[in-house]
């Protein structure tokens, strides 16, 4: 929490917003915030410890993942206008974690047991959101390194559902649920005896895409499941 309230404090100090583009950071700053902010004793001593930096939380800072300012802040018709490559034919899966719904009273997502933030947001690029068993589900990463056969096996059930519902790709808003899908996705395969080969995206990629964003300029080329028929479904 220290931590995190030193960079709570420093955006105050900038008069910035602090904005995530990962779903894991997101629910831990949401989180730390919330027990300061509930807890006046508790921010006072880790205030202490700022005050040695020439640092305070003051409690002013707004914390949003990059999803809410696309849908929110920049907004969808906004968003729409700059589509240069629409996402016509793209089946999309989307695939949310834990961290933005859990828990849900810190969730800035209108109703975090049903969401529809990232369906909306692939509707508005052009794609068809895929609805599958898994998609609220934990991608495994939390214990990836402790019980790696059950986390890569979750892992494997989530991309064999999109799959089965006709996904040609899936998409998290948590760079670490992009590390248990497509990194381990091989292994996940392995595990559950199943070919998958789903390319899966961070949503900047995919939204970066549609803007016209060449696959190499988002980094589509390091990702070990290929991205090729996903983008030449779309011609790019």
């Amino acid at each position: 929490d220290t931590l995190n309230a030193r960079t709570f404090a420093i955006a105050e100090e900038m008069g910035l917003e602090i904005l995530n583009i990962c779903g894991t950071c997101q629910g831990v700053m949401k989180k730390a915030q919330a027990h300061l902010d509930k807890d006046e004793k508790y921010k006072n001593k880790i205030n202490e410890t700022l005050k040695e930096g020439g640092h305070e939380y003051k409690g002013t800072v707004q914390i949003k993942h990059l999803l809410t300012v696309l849908s929110e802040d920049f907004g969808l018709s906004s968003l729409r206008s700059k589509v240069t490559v629409a996402l016509d034919g793209l089946n999309v899966a989307p695939f949310y974690g834990c961290y933005l719904l859990r828990p849900s009273e810190l969730s800035d997502f209108d109703d975090p047991d049903n969401p529809t933030e990232m369906e909306v947001l692939i509707e508005t690029l052009g794609g068809t959101s895929i609805d599958y068993e898994g998609k609220l589900k934990c991608c495994g990463f939390p214990y990836l390194m402790m019980k790696k056969k059950e986390s890569i096996t979750m892992a494997g059930n989530h991309i064999a559902s999109a799959k089965k519902e006709g996904a040609d790709c899936m998409v998290t808003p948590c760079p670490l649920c992009h590390l248990s899908l497509d990194p381990y996705q091989p292994e996940s395969a392995k595990e559950i005896g199943q070919e998958l080969d789903i390319p899966v995206l961070h949503l900047p990629q995919l939204v970066g895409l549609a803007m016209g964003l060449k696959p190499k300029e988002l980094g589509m080329q390091k990702h070990i499941i290929s991205t090729k028929k996903l983008t030449d479904k779309i011609g790019c």
